[in-house]
């Protein structure tokens, strides 16, 4: 389902300067049909009672959804977000998470991904569902 000539290194060279970079987000695994990545909950992903930011979570899901969607669009078209939706279930206030993206619809116009962010004894801190667009490359 995803373009085969891409490497975990690639992914974690391309986020250099980015958000993703300065939350401690890595690539760790790219399967047949999903991508995970791992982040620590620490200062740069508190929010201030000492608990894991929601919008970290936020940002860990549509880094892997967006990723995941991109390896899986034809050549010559990328992925822009249209929606995200995140249920914080579960508090986590030190370690890290890990989040996995699976495909729920790959489609010629759109495509719909589902992100499990989980803690470190893999309970479910955080579930969410991202829209991207498909759109032709400029």
């Amino acid at each position: 389902m995803f373009r085969s000539d891409t490497t975990l290194d690639q992914l974690n060279t391309m986020s250099a300067g980015t958000a993703i970079a300065t939350l401690g987000i890595v690539f760790t695994e790219l399967g047949p049909d999903f991508l995970r990545a791992t982040m620590p909950v620490d200062a740069r992903t508190h929010q201030p009672y000492g608990l894991l930011h929601g919008g970290a979570s936020a940002l860990l899901a549509e880094t892997l959804g967006s990723t995941a969607g991109g390896l899986a669009a034809p050549d010559g078209h990328g992925v822009v977000g249209i929606e995200i939706n995140a249920n914080h279930l579960r508090g986590v206030r030190a370690g890290s998470v890990t989040g996995t993206a699976r495909p729920l619809h790959v489609g010629r116009s759109t495509q719909v991904w589902e992100i499990r962010i989980e803690d470190v004894a893999g309970k479910l801190v955080c579930i969410s569902r991202l829209t991207l667009a498909v759109v032709p490359k400029p």
